[in-house]
């Protein structure tokens, strides 16, 4: 009989300041536009959620959620460009997700830029539908591209 390899499963944590050179080599490999260190550092001093994606011990990405108000925003989530394509963007989204709902949010908002399919598909088939735009949101190559507004009702833990 041989042993049969089962595919590791990802895990979070929370971000680190140790982390930050993996975390910003896989925003600059993932976006043309990534955040700075310098963002990603206010967001923890922010006490915004920020987490990593581990799979195998090695950070493949990361996730930042702002809640309070009752509302969340979902402000970055990155999977790195060799990780895409398995279905850890889900998992990274659906896990940010769940923690809006521990913080008792009621609904999570997110902006995307329409030059972005596979997140907005991804973003629609967990639920979230386009509320508005926001005009020459994100910095573009030719000027300034809108952002897509989505958002999502949550229903309380356990309904």
């Amino acid at each position: 009989m041989s042993a049969v390899s089962l595919p590791s499963q990802p895990n979070l944590r929370a971000l680190r300041t140790t982390d930050m050179e993996a975390v910003m080599q896989n925003e600059l490999a993932a976006y043309e536009f990534p955040w700075t260190e310098g963002i990603f550092r206010d967001c923890l001093l922010a006490g915004h959620g920020c987490w990593v994606m581990l799979l195998d011990d090695k950070i493949i990405g990361h996730g930042i959620l702002s809640t309070g108000a009752g509302e969340a925003h979902i402000l970055n989530v990155c999977v790195a460009p060799r990780h895409q394509g398995r279905g850890l963007g889900r998992y990274l989204t659906g896990r940010l997700i769940d923690l809006a709902r521990w913080h008792r949010a009621e609904r999570v908002f997110l902006e995307v830029r329409p030059s972005n399919p596979a997140a907005i598909h991804l973003y629609e088939s967990l639920g979230f539908n386009e509320i508005g735009r926001r005009p020459r949101y994100y910095p573009a190559h030719k000027g300034r591209e809108d952002a897509i507004v989505m958002a999502i009702e949550l229903l309380p833990a356990g309904d």
